[in-house]
């Protein structure tokens, strides 16, 4: 490689640290506010979790139904690209500040549903649009270009998940207020994580006008729709059951915690090496190794019964180490599609977070009322064979087959170098 060579691909590579940070800030504001936030109302507010819950699943409908109208309005705004980003990042960080950091000035639970909704529109909003910049900025790197920025998003956003995940628990060590402290530093994040990609939010995005029609009318495209739904609903019946399994059928509470925050560090490990390889070998082909590696985990994951802490623990990583792989190499593999399909990507990457956000609510509407109908009762020291026997196939083995049909699906899709 020339000097000159050299120093171009430096150019084009600028930035990239920048995906990161902005992808860990979008995952402190998913994931762990589900697990915060509803804890928060409760022992602050005195607010009933059966009316939290509530409050959850219609904001989740909501979610579930603008993402592909903020897909729509992403490809709209992309002249303004920078504005409407900043923007977004703004209500994101009000409405963080307000739901932790601000005593509500209406009742509770109303309040509670009014930052949740701002704060989880913007966010979704700043997902689409940031995952079609990457479109851009893979292109512009050139060969394997979109495993090189996924590689970098996603390890960044398993970073923030593991750090929002822990920190209230570390600032109440020595805070009396740790979720203000957390809000207040996630706000001046928000500001930092925009500048730090200033340079590709007003970069002049690719024109296009392709619309959801002419996306949903490319066989790959549908195709790789399906296997990101089939790949994401293990996840989201395992998150939903994680809390369960590792109480009654493993008969380890208190070792909840450990264990999620041991899940999502082998993936934020793994993330960069299945980048790696797959910029060697391919991505196709490394992430059919990723899946296999998960199903393995899951199979193992159904013979485990009381006390088996440290299997767990095994299984804990290698499912993680699987996820870094899920998240890294699909979305790259997704995101080179839509440089074909659909160059400014925002209305494909809408069709992609209603798709892949399906699975959770496909998850708390079918899995939580099937374990409950077989008389699985949460915290009871004593469940019944049957209901203990439902949770293991839940949690286990419902997730090998799905992960076994999108791993077929896959295989059997001829899929651009990525």
């Amino acid at each position: 490689m020339t000097v000159a060579t050299a120093a171009e691909s430096r150019s084009r590579a600028a930035g990239l640290p920048g995906y990161a940070l902005f992808a860990g800030l979008l995952a402190m504001a998913g994931l762990p506010i589900y697990i915060h936030a509803p804890k928060f109302f409760v022992d602050n507010y005195g607010v009933s979790l059966a009316a939290l819950g509530m409050v959850l699943l219609v904001l989740r409908g909501i979610d579930f139904v603008q993402d592909p109208a903020l897909g729509w309005l992403a490809e709209a705004t992309r002249k303004a690209r920078g504005l409407a980003i900043t923007v977004a990042a703004a209500v994101m960080a009000v409405a963080m500040l307000g739901l932790f950091a601000v005593a509500p000035p209406i009742a509770p639970l109303a309040w509670f549903a009014i930052t949740l909704t701002a704060l989880f529109s913007a966010f979704s909003f700043l997902t689409i649009a940031f995952y079609s910049q990457g479109v851009a900025k893979a292109a512009a790197l050139g060969e394997r270009g979109h495993v090189r920025v996924a590689t970098w998003r996603e390890t960044g956003a398993l970073i923030g998940v593991c750090l929002a995940s822990v920190a209230p628990t570390v600032f109440a060590l020595g805070f009396d207020a740790p979720f203000a402290l957390f809000a207040v530093l996630f706000s001046a994040l928000c500001g930092v994580a925009v500048l730090g990609m200033r340079g590709e939010w007003f970069a002049a995005p690719v024109a296009s006008e392709t619309g959801f029609r002419l996306i949903l009318a490319d066989a790959t495209a549908r195709r790789l729709l399906v296997i990101a739904f089939l790949n994401a609903a293990p996840v989201a019946v395992t998150s939903s059951l994680f809390l369960f399994f590792v109480e009654s059928r493993l008969a380890a509470p208190g070792w909840e915690g450990p264990l999620l925050l041991l899940f999502f560090v082998a993936a934020a490990a793994a993330a960069p090496l299945w980048g790696r390889a797959a910029q060697r070998h391919g991505a196709k082909p490394v992430l059919l190794v990723g899946m296999s590696l998960s199903i393995v985990s899951f199979a193992f994951a159904a013979l485990l019964g009381p006390g088996d802490i440290l299997p767990f623990a095994l299984v804990c990583l290698a499912s993680g180490a699987a996820l870094g792989a899920d998240l890294t190499l699909l979305s790259a593999i997704f995101s080179r599609r839509m440089e074909r399909v659909s160059p400014d990507a925002s209305r494909g990457f809408g069709l992609w977070a209603f798709t892949t956000k399906a699975t959770l609510a496909i998850s708390a509407g079918i899995v939580l009322p099937l374990l409950g109908a077989s008389g699985f009762v949460s915290g009871e020291p004593e469940n019944t064979a049957e209901a203990l026997a439902m949770l293991t196939f839940l949690y286990a083995l419902l997730p090998c087959g799905l992960k076994l049909a999108a791993l077929g699906l896959l295989a059997a899709t001829k899929v651009e170098e990525t």
